[in-house]
């Protein structure tokens, strides 16, 4: 189990409108956000398209909140450089698009950023035990990426505690991350399951950041 008060609090700015992304990334920083998530799709790997570096750069403009950057692309190895260029203090894969995922986690904290590792629903957690030495971060996918919206699927607490179970087994301080689904109801189960960073879209955007994140972080502080 986490410790509440040391968790992270990382709006993903997919269900943000994008037509006022200035607004909505202060309206999250001021009301207590901790990280800005932004999730990186193709239109191959997941059947949707989103942005690109030049969002990242625009971003690390307009916030001094860590950018936490997913890659939900077929081709990292040619790409995150330039999200890390572009300023991302995070950079998350999918091990399926990396040939040499233990080359790319290197190289990607080799350039200034920290490393994650994301594990689909279906993915088994196996593909950790590689790298749990070099990794920042695990994400455990609590719904199947490409949309948001989606409904939490209940199985990823269990996954949620395997994975903390493997990370606190080597000695490192690794974040342990949750995305999908996750509205207040979440909030305890999945730190419960030992998660430590909580991206959350649709339940802080939909009222608005101003509105949800204090009762996100009344729900972490009680």
């Amino acid at each position: 189990m986490s410790d509440t008060n040391s968790v992270i609090l990382a709006p993903s700015i997919l269900a943000a409108d994008f037509g006022r992304l200035a607004e909505e990334i202060e309206d999250c920083e001021t009301a207590g956000a901790d990280w800005i998530h932004c999730d990186i799709m193709d239109g191959h790997y997941v059947p949707n398209l989103t942005f690109g570096p030049m969002i990242i750069k625009r971003l690390k403009q307009i916030t001094t909140l860590p950018l936490d950057v997913h890659l939900m692309i077929t081709n990292p190895d040619s790409t995150f450089e330039w999200y890390v260029n572009a300023g991302a203090d995070w950079i998350s894969v999918h091990p399926e698009t990396c040939p040499h995922l233990n080359y790319t986690l290197r190289r990607v904290r080799e350039l200034g950023a920290r490393a994650g590792v994301v594990l689909n629903p279906g993915s088994p957690l196996s593909l950790l035990e590689p790298v749990i030495d070099i990794v920042d971060l695990v994400l455990i996918m609590s719904v199947n990426p490409g949309f948001g919206g989606q409904q939490f699927i209940p199985e990823a607490l269990s996954r949620l505690t395997r994975v903390r179970g493997m990370i606190d087994h080597s000695g490192r301080d690794v974040r342990l991350s949750v995305d999908g689904g996750i509205g207040l109801d979440k909030i305890r189960p999945a730190v419960a399951a030992g998660a430590d960073v909580l991206v959350v879209g649709t339940s802080i955007f939909k009222d608005g950041p101003a509105v949800t994140i204090p009762k996100f972080k009344q729900v972490l502080a009680s």
